[in-house]
């Protein structure tokens, strides 16, 4: 490899203000030793070096694909038409600046979002974020749990309860793949999505929606009808995932990037380039599907057992929307296609719970134990869910998911951009005014619509409850305090100030002053080693 450049980036590491650190602790770790499968990026500047940073990008937007977003758009569609678009394109936006900001935090810091988080909070509002976190973690797992068994109702007629009690084997079954190369598993997973999502094109195609209809849809903000808020919500959720500013910022670190101002620049523009291309691709699936969905449930040639299908549209009966394409092959290649997502969405779930436990806690489980443990605490909910209430229960349950990541979002949006924006652990690849304000923007409309939604859902229930009044009143006291308790968990991470950190770290030229990150090494990260000069 080539000789690093003469003049280190200085960055500011998150301490407790302890000099004399113990250099074997996590508390020190930063980008590792050239590890089997860590990725090296060639000191020579030019635009091949951007292929050795694709991956994390694409690894990350798979969330944006999931059963989740194919529930959540499928009923957007059905029941607004193309009403709730601007959601997607809006949350799309966000996304890019979010979880760019995420990977910058990674490649500047050599640390990831969960550690920062360890580092930075006092354990009772670490312990709390870890919760959140792995509640995250779970919500996200609901919907690969329901989306997989409705994809084995459609491809053998297994009930839906016990289409979620066999998706605790997709563990097995992943691993099995995994002795295969995960590299070559993501390809077939990825070939699968699109092979669906060509297939939304194609019907988008066939349904021919009005193009100024979806435009408006886009560019014009609407909420109208009882149930837009929610759905909207939902839809929010399931773009913007906490976990994923976990995992992305974590991704980062399997490159090895040499440690100059230009390099780190390079690496946080490249990464950005990338986050957009794959976020755009997401972009183009979930608007399809949305709209292949409102105009086919729209339209006045719809048969009398379609008609009942779009008024409570779910995957499992979503496939009809592609007949005209796929013809009797709809059900089946659209199972496939849900079976395939719901897969590769568990990859990155157990990639960000594993993360997540090791930086907050610095607990560390082998992947097939962490994907098991999550897979069984989502199983329980959808099993309960999918006896009671059928696959339409089950369905809404995916949206009830979605809507808890929309709530968690904040308690993992405010520490990255306080983070990001800190010069003290940036830099000068710190966040610049503009691009915070834009953030607090976001973070504060998103805030804004799940208190509006919170607000206004809790009064008509207690206003059409036939409790008794003294219950109602109990229930309104209650609901106000626990409002109360999210404003000033909120509140509490926006106000307190960043520690200041105690210990200066130079990522210098030597390689022998760089500690190991084992924890990045040794995770099963679709890699593949880039070639580098040798001069």
């Amino acid at each position: 490899m080539g000789s690093m450049n003469d003049q280190p980036q200085f960055i500011v590491g998150p301490g407790n203000g302890n000099h004399n650190h113990n250099q074997n602790e996590s508390t020190t770790r930063l980008i590792d030793t050239v590890g089997t499968d860590q990725i090296i990026i060639s000191e020579k500047k030019s635009w091949k070096n951007f292929f050795s940073y694709m991956g994390p990008g694409f690894l990350v937007s798979i969330a944006y694909i999931d059963p989740g977003n194919f529930e959540t758009d499928l009923q957007s569609g059905a029941q607004y038409k193309y009403e709730l678009l601007w959601i997607i394109l809006v949350a799309s936006c966000a996304a890019l600046i979010i979880q760019s900001m995420a990977a910058n935090l990674g490649v500047v810091t050599g640390k990831h979002l969960a550690e920062h988080c360890r580092f930075e909070y006092s354990k009772v509002p670490n312990f709390i974020l870890w919760v959140l976190a792995e509640i995250a973690v779970i919500a996200c797992d609901i919907p690969e749990v329901i989306g997989t068994a409705f994809a084995l109702n459609m491809l053998f007629k297994i009930p839906v309860w016990a289409g979620v009690l066999l998706t605790g084997l997709s563990t097995l079954v992943l691993l099995a793949l995994q002795k295969y190369g995960v590299r070559k598993l993501e390809f077939l997973i990825a070939f699968l999505v699109l092979t669906i999502a060509a297939c939304f094109l194609a019907e988008l195609g066939h349904a021919k929606p009005q193009a100024s209809e979806v435009l408006y849809g886009l560019f014009v903000p609407q909420l109208k009808g009882n149930g837009a808020p929610g759905l909207a919500i939902s839809l929010l959720g399931a773009m913007v995932m906490p976990h994923n500013l976990f995992l992305h910022s974590a991704l980062v670190l399997s490159r090895k990037i040499p440690r100059s101002a230009s390099s780190i620049k390079e690496a946080c523009r490249y990464y950005m380039i990338e986050s957009g291309i794959a976020l755009s691709v997401a972009f183009l699936i979930n608007v399809s599907v949305i709209a292949v969905s409102g105009a086919v449930c729209s339209s006045p040639n719809l048969n009398s057992e379609d008609q009942n299908s779009c008024k409570d549209l779910d995957l499992n009966k979503a496939s009809f929307l592609l007949r005209n394409v796929l013809g009797n092959w709809s059900s089946k290649l659209f199972a496939i296609a849900l079976l395939a997502s719901g897969q590769s969405s568990t990859i990155t779930g157990t990639y960000a719970g594993q993360y997540v436990m090791q930086g907050f806690l610095e607990l560390r489980m082998e992947p097939w134990l962490r994907n098991l443990l999550t897979r069984c605490l989502a199983i329980i909910p959808s099993l309960v869910v999918a006896l009671i209430g059928g696959s339409s229960g089950a369905g809404q349950l995916i949206i009830v998911a979605s809507m808890i990541l929309s709530f968690e979002l904040p308690f993992a949006l405010i520490p990255l951009l306080k983070f990001t924006s800190s010069k003290t652990k940036m830099g000068v690849h710190a966040n610049s005014f503009v691009l915070s304000a834009i953030t607090w923007v976001i973070g504060s409309l998103i805030m804004g619509i799940n208190v509006y939604f919170i607000v206004s859902t809790f009064i008509k229930l207690l206003l059409h409850s036939k409790m008794k009044l003294v219950a109602v009143i109990f229930s309104g006291i209650f609901g106000v305090a626990a409002l109360l308790v999210y404003f000033a968990a909120v509140a509490y991470l926006i106000i307190r100030k960043n520690r200041e950190s105690g210990n200066l770290l130079s990522l210098t030229t030597r390689e022998d002053q760089q500690i190991p990150r084992q924890d990045i090494v040794n995770m099963q990260l679709p890699q593949r080693r880039s070639s580098v000069d040798v001069e």
